[in-house]
């Protein structure tokens, strides 16, 4: 028998109508065996995240050291799910649990990471599978950076007597036993390691879109949807906004290939997107697999003669940046020139002042200028690197467009080519390049 791990989205698991959807999910198919479920979401557009009111909690307990006010809304939230879903199980106990132990943990990644627990508890309990607590199973060092090995290992031996079960997604523990949270796209993180860590035979990813589309659908109507993504696609459109899934979510199972597959909770009968290993990956004869924008950047273009001459010049520049604890996106150059191109939002009162003062005193440019509000566009894709004339077609739709270009970076591996522009003009770039490339939409 195969082993699938699921794991379904706030949106998946937001009332017991939405949640008795994936129990039909899940057992339709008796390859899925481990499911990582997200905190309830939104049930309606002014609706209010389990996890949002988890921190209203912990608010609450810091300002009076109790939550009964904040934790009400939680607790009605749940008993009602458990209602409609019929489940058989002592959630008042559970609840009454879970809001004592808010209260003595004082604590807002132990708070936040209750959304998952209560529903995996509920998810396991109208299941008939066990639970298993991440607290226990998903370790992080006293940096707060994810102990990987170790963490596979404990939940390999968790499940190994477990034919089927549930796991919380978005949490795990210190060493110490002190709960601690992932960042963002925290459960799609759990979801991989449980993955890895049973080496499943597919990651499936359970979300309220069809998998991945070629470019927001906010900005093309209809964009044509994208059947198979790399791993190394992935990681470019995720980063530059197709948020689908967290870019960072995909090494535990990157690591072993082990596909991710994106599919629709709510229209399960969608092929979705599967996201494989470069080993398995087969051209789809189209050019460009998608197209993504990303808003408010800074780039600090340096120049000076003979550059490429001076020994250590990237790393004195370079060196400033570390000393101030700022990372860059992308650093194209030419034989006098370098551009760092930086987040903007990270560029504070006084930061870019301060590095600007500094640049100067460690390589004493001829010129130094500021560019801001600059949107990087990012057209991804295979086919690239093997179709002549990609780049001409993409600038003469950009030229076409009346867009400006203001700086261009290419990776080395010919998949990505990245452009600058205007942040007025993203979006349309990205219509434009769609355009071209996707001409029958």
């Amino acid at each position: 028998m195969s082993i699938k791990v699921c794991k379904f989205g706030g949106t998946s698991m937001a009332d017991g109508n939405n949640i008795r959807n994936v129990i039909d999910i899940i057992k339709s198919d008796r390859d899925r065996r481990y499911v990582v479920v997200s905190a309830p979401g939104k049930r309606y557009s002014n609706d209010i995240k389990v996890t949002d009111l988890l921190y209203q909690c912990q608010k609450e307990v810091e300002q009076t050291g109790a939550c009964k006010e904040a934790f009400s809304k939680i607790r009605e939230r749940f008993e009602n799910i458990v209602k409609e879903l019929g489940v058989d199980m002592d959630i008042a106990t559970i609840l009454n649990q879970t809001e004592q132990r808010i209260c003595t943990e004082n604590s807002a990644d132990f708070a936040a990471s209750r959304g998952e627990y209560l529903s995996g508890q509920v998810m396991a309990g109208a299941l008939g599978v066990p639970f298993v607590d991440a607290q226990d199973v998903v370790i992080f060092n006293d940096d707060g950076s994810f102990a990987a090995e170790e963490s596979y290992m404990l939940v390999a031996k968790a499940l190994a007597d477990k034919p089927r079960a549930v796991v919380g997604g978005f949490y795990g523990s210190y060493r110490n036993g002190k709960v601690k949270t992932f960042s963002r796209g925290g459960s799609d993180i759990s979801g991989a390691i449980v993955a890895r860590a049973v080496l499943a035979d597919v990651y499936e990813n359970w979300t309220d879109v069809s998998g991945f589309l070629a470019c927001d659908p906010r900005i093309v109507d209809h964009p044509q949807g994208i059947k198979v993504l790399s791993y190394k696609e992935l990681r470019e459109l995720s980063y530059m906004g197709a948020n689908v899934l967290h870019s960072e979510s995909i090494f535990p199972v990157k690591s072993a290939n082990i596909p991710i597959n994106i599919k629709n909770t709510f229209r399960p009968e969608d092929e979705g997107t599967m996201i494989v290993p470069i080993t398995k990956y087969q051209y789809t004869g189209n050019v460009v697999t998608g197209i993504a924008g990303k808003k408010n950047f800074t780039v600090i273009h340096i120049e000076k003669s003979m550059m490429n001459a001076e020994i250590g010049f990237t790393r004195k520049i370079l060196s400033v940046l570390e000393k101030n604890g700022i990372s860059f996106e992308h650093m194209p150059s030419g034989i006098d020139t370098m551009c760092l191109v930086v987040e903007s939002a990270i560029l504070g009162l006084g930061v870019l002042d301060r590095l600007l003062t500094e640049i100067e005193q460690a390589v004493n440019p001829d010129h130094v200028r500021v560019y801001n509000n600059i949107a990087l566009v990012a057209t991804v894709g295979h086919g690239m690197s093997s179709s002549i004339g990609t780049s001409g077609r993409l600038f003469k739709a950009l030229s076409d467009a009346n867009v400006n270009v203001r700086m261009i970076d290419q990776g080395s591996s010919e998949l990505n080519i990245i452009v600058g522009v205007a942040d007025e003009d993203c979006n349309k770039a990205i219509k434009a390049i769609y355009r071209e490339f996707f001409p029958a939409n």
